[in-house]
């Protein structure tokens, strides 16, 4: 019996030490909170107004709307602004974007619109500081080249912003060399279905078991999944501050919105609060 309750203890303090986010940035990390961020800039369901692109940005700027944007790397090392791996779904090529550069990329527009894919710097030029930015950083790799050539163009920029990520590398990476800058976990359930990392690694997530490598100041989580132990931990024992994702309808946005720090939302118009 001993032996039961000793290995129950010594699980339960890897289980805590692992899930542990970063305490001393509460009072920044406010700053970010009681947000609306545009899910990809302020794009329309039809894609009229493309996810990702200037004119998205544009839209939720002039709302007055945080926007939240995903970026990643292309083959000549540019940082662009992309949400999907590969370019099916947004440009109908089945290739995936680190695979070709930005001038190939260029040929391209999104959907049946005269838009194209944006550089990470032309889209902080446009914005310039006038709402903030939560910044999600696609690393499918354990290389974090992205992370470095973000922040060299992130340094000059003089708005407010964070970043987040679902690879805890990026985080570590924020950790180690940009500790000022708040950062956030992204997870959900992902093994349902099992993300791109494999079942173990995706278990990991779920659960935030990696937060020691990252230390995030904010979980930013899936809304339908926010049962999950995990993130309970994390909103009511560590009292992090906690951002939904994606909330799609104003019926959702009213039941979850008094459940979360910030909302991230897209495909409707929910009443300002950032």
């Amino acid at each position: 019996m001993e032996k039961i309750l000793m290995i129950f203890v010594l699980l339960l303090c890897i289980y805590i030490l692992g899930t542990l986010p970063r305490f001393t940035r509460k009072k920044e990390t406010k700053t970010f909170c009681h947000c609306l961020f545009a899910h990809r800039g302020l794009f329309t369901p039809d894609q009229r107004i493309p996810e990702n692109s200037m004119r998205a940005f544009q839209e939720a700027v002039r709302h007055g709307y945080g926007i939240e944007l995903d970026i990643q790397r292309t083959k000549d090392n540019q940082i662009v602004v992309f949400h999907d791996h590969t370019l099916s779904r947004m440009c109908g090529i089945d290739l995936p974007v680190c695979e070709l550069t930005y001038k190939e990329l260029q040929k391209l527009t999104l959907m049946n619109s005269t838009e194209k894919i944006p550089l990470f710097q032309d889209v902080l030029d446009l914005v310039n500081g006038q709402v903030p930015l939560l910044i999600e950083i696609k690393l499918p790799t354990v290389k974090t080249l992205t992370c470095r050539l973000a922040d060299e163009l992130l340094q000059n920029y003089s708005g407010k912003y964070c970043i987040e990520s679902f690879n805890p590398l990026a985080l570590r990476w924020y950790k180690k060399n940009r500790k000022e800058i708040i950062r956030g976990q992204l997870s959900a359930n992902l093994t349902r279905p099992v993300a791109e990392g494999g079942y173990f690694l995706s278990f990991l997530v779920k659960y935030l078991l990696l937060n020691f490598l990252g230390k995030p100041d904010f979980i930013s989580y899936c809304y339908k999944d926010r049962y999950n132990i995990s993130f309970l931990l994390q909103k009511y024992i560590y009292k992090t501050p906690v951002f939904a994702w994606t909330v799609r309808s104003s019926m959702v946005f009213k039941k979850q919105k008094d459940c979360f720090d910030s909302i991230i939302f897209d495909s409707f118009i929910p009443a300002k609060e950032c």
